[in-house]
């Protein structure tokens, strides 16, 4: 089976789970009793795959599926606000075509870049519980093992500490108390592990208060973009790898 093929497999089990009963009935309520700005539209109202380019240097980590975002679309981060900062920024950082993220149909390509999150169903409140991070957790694992990513971005603690925990069940590092969270942080982890960076989530509560601005989130995408430069340099062809 090709990684194509394999994604596509992984894809069709995500959108098909409901092992989190409150997951389920939230996401399905939304769905059905939408908000009154989107009522001509047929939500999503399932669990949203990883979106992005497989050949991938960089995996981006987010939370979870808005619930008229994503949610609503199917798509990582598109709809919504925290969507329209995000693809701005990866736009301007050269990750993506275009800098805007309406729905799944709009021509939206990313490049070198892949979007995924903790949790694939939207969330009461934005706050899943760890048992459902847990649940999801597999979906993620196999995601980084068929892209094997140079780097990996996460957006916020949640996002940070759930890539933190695969690693230590996976027995690849011991605590991830050497690696705590704050805004444009990096880490390098052990062994030929992807170098890890740290972001404020881009929620309206960040960049509406000014906690996360875009040259903040700039500087992180910068930093990212120098360190793939060295690495490339350094190492032969990926597909030689």
């Amino acid at each position: 089976m090709t990684p194509q093929d394999r994604l596509a497999a992984l894809e069709r089990e995500i959108t098909a789970c409901r092992k989190c009963p409150r997951l389920v009935r939230y996401r399905e309520e939304i769905a059905r009793t939408k908000r009154r700005a989107y009522r001509d539209w047929t939500y999503w109202g399932r669990p949203v795959p990883a979106f992005g380019d497989l050949q991938a240097d960089l995996v981006i980590v987010g939370l979870a599926p808005a619930a008229h975002g994503a949610n609503r679309t199917g798509r990582m981060f598109t709809g919504d606000r925290s969507g329209d900062f995000l693809y701005q920024q990866l736009y301007d950082a050269g990750f993506a075509n275009q800098p805007h993220s309406k729905r799944s149909d709009d021509g939206l390509v990313l490049k070198d870049a892949l979007i995924t999150a903790a949790v694939r169903c939207a969330p009461p409140d934005n706050k899943p519980l760890p048992e459902e991070i847990r649940n999801c957790s597999p979906y993620l694992e196999e995601e980084l093992a068929l892209v094997q990513p140079r780097t990996v971005l996460a957006l916020g603690r949640v996002a940070l500490n759930t890539y933190l925990d695969l690693l230590k069940t996976q027995g690849l590092i011991r605590s991830r108390a050497a690696y705590p969270f704050s805004h444009g942080a990096s880490f390098v982890l052990p062994g030929d592990l992807p170098r890890l960076f740290a972001a404020y989530h881009p929620s309206q509560q960040n960049t509406q208060t000014g906690r996360l601005t875009p040259a903040m989130f700039a500087r992180v995408l910068r930093q990212i973009r120098q360190f793939l430069k060295r690495r490339r340099s350094s190492l032969p062809a990926r597909q030689s790898e």
